[in-house]
């Protein structure tokens, strides 16, 4: 890791975090399940630091089936107990049984429109958004467009998706790109 690369200020210098800033945020996803290990991922971060989701990230893999939605799907109660008891994972109930809600409904959207990618790309017209904040502070921490993807996606049924979660999903997938301009991996233009 090199540390003289102008970076997000928000990942630091923790080489876990520097890699995810690197190698992942911002970066456009198409491969349905990412998306979908972001989706439970980004839930499971609700009301902590995303240091602590990147910590539990492959307990989270072992956990929930390398984040396949017809193997999440298809656990049961007793299986969403057992993982109260993992500590590779945040065991909050709520947080694990939305993880089987999100791959039932997951499974839903892709059977409508082909793939989850398709559908959630069409709501950029397939290209990502390009901010450009100068500064961290500048960033929202939702929008107009988080805030109709929440609602869709709660109206399908989906749990652990409120307008901040998805904002933060969209950035995590590459929808959008907020990168700050000062940042080696900013776009500089839109």
């Amino acid at each position: 890791m090199t540390t003289d690369i102008p970076r997000c200020p928000w990942c630091g210098s923790d080489p876990l975090y520097v890699a995810y800033h690197d190698n992942e945020w911002g970066n456009p996803q198409h491969d349905d399940q990412k998306l979908f290990e972001m989706l439970i991922l980004e839930g499971a971060q609700a009301g902590l630091s995303w240091i602590t989701i990147l910590q539990k990230r492959e307990g989270y893999r072992r956990a929930f089936h390398n984040f396949d939605p017809s193997k999440v799907a298809r656990m049961t109660a007793e299986d969403c107990e057992a993982l109260r008891q993992d500590p590779g994972i945040v065991r909050n109930r709520l947080k694990i049984a939305s993880a089987v809600t999100n791959a039932v409904e997951f499974l839903k959207v892709q059977k409508e429109f082909g793939s989850f990618s398709t559908y959630l790309w069409a709501y950029v017209d397939g290209r990502p958004l390009v901010n450009l904040p100068k500064k961290h502070s500048e960033l929202p921490a939702e929008t107009p467009l988080s805030i109709q993807i929440s609602r869709d996606l709660k109206r399908r049924g989906f749990k652990f998706v409120g307008p901040t979660i998805i904002y933060a999903y969209m950035q995590a997938v590459g929808l959008v790109n907020d990168h700050i301009d000062s940042c080696f991996l900013s776009p500089k233009e839109g």
